[in-house]
């Protein structure tokens, strides 16, 4: 009796966890018109961000950056950094030097709706278009060293920012992350964690691969995923494995990590209680910016 039960509570935890990544990839694949001027409308009373679609470390700097439906920010200081003009980033990623987005433009750009890809050389004062423009809006993005992947209902790649094509694979992803510094691309999907060893092109889904809602790659080997009930989960294997760390958030919609000498881990993540920081390897977390300040 006491196995059963443990067995149909684990069938529960995996159903209801599989049913939050379904609802995050419906979410993903819709088509959203969003209107220039609406970007902005949803921020909170004293909250810069409004919703967090994206987290990244930028390695020349060591800065958290929070790609947000008003724009993209830097936190470092005492309060967070609005940086450049406001677009709403659906997708964001950190490059060489360099960051991608995707989404749709604010008030007063002149980039087109939707964003398809484009570029900032600037710490993400500006941004030039690179192509996909009218055509694309990548909810799930990343760059590997193979180049940049991407889903708006299929997935993409390109390995110079303007010549696609479809992956040989066609998963789904609610999330889709990597290492700039490897191959290894992971996707979260209905079925698990799916793992990319080719930039993206085609899958596989490991054994005991856990169902989580968003990851991150803190250095090429470490990864750090979150449950859609805000378990952290640790692969050091490039998503090969994964382990419980232990801690606990609540639902994220973003995660970021790296890696501090030669074992620390820091990992941020981005839930409805503002953004939360472990540095333990998410064994446990604070809240270092609330929600709606």
């Amino acid at each position: 009796m006491i196995c059963n039960a443990h067995i149909a509570g684990g069938r529960k935890a995996r159903t209801a966890a599989v049913l939050a990544v379904t609802a995050l990839l419906v979410t993903a694949c819709a088509p959203q018109d969003n209107a220039s001027g609406a970007v902005g409308s949803s921020t909170g009373a004293g909250n810069p961000f409004g919703h967090v679609h994206g987290l990244a470390v930028d390695p020349g700097t060591d800065q958290l950056l929070v790609a947000t439906h008003n724009g993209l920010f830097q936190l470092g200081g005492e309060s967070p950094e609005k940086i450049g003009e406001t677009n709403d980033l659906m997708g964001f990623a950190v490059g060489a030097g360099r960051y991608y987005a995707s989404g749709h433009p604010g008030p007063g750009s002149n980039l087109p709706n939707p964003l398809g890809l484009v570029e900032s050389t600037d710490g993400g004062q500006s941004w030039q278009e690179l192509s996909r423009q009218g055509e694309s809006d990548f909810h799930a993005m990343t760059v590997s060293s193979e180049g940049v992947i991407g889903f708006d209902g299929a997935l993409r790649r390109t390995a110079d920012g303007t010549q696609w094509s479809e992956a040989s694979d066609q998963v789904q992803p609610a999330h889709l992350a990597a290492s700039a510094d490897g191959p290894v691309v992971l996707a979260t999907t209905e079925e698990g964690v799916q793992r990319s060893t080719d930039g993206g092109d085609t899958w596989e889904l490991p054994d005991k691969a856990p169902v989580l809602l968003v990851t991150a790659f803190a250095d090429v080997d470490t990864a750090v995923g979150v449950a859609p009930d805000g378990t952290v989960q640790l692969s050091r294997d490039g998503g090969v494995s994964w382990e419980t760390a232990g801690g606990a958030t609540a639902q994220p919609s973003a995660v970021a990590a790296s890696t501090e000498g030669e074992d620390g881990l820091r990992i941020w993540v981005a839930t409805e209680k503002g953004i939360e920081f472990s540095d333990d390897a998410g064994a446990t977390f604070s809240t270092t910016i609330p929600a709606g300040q």
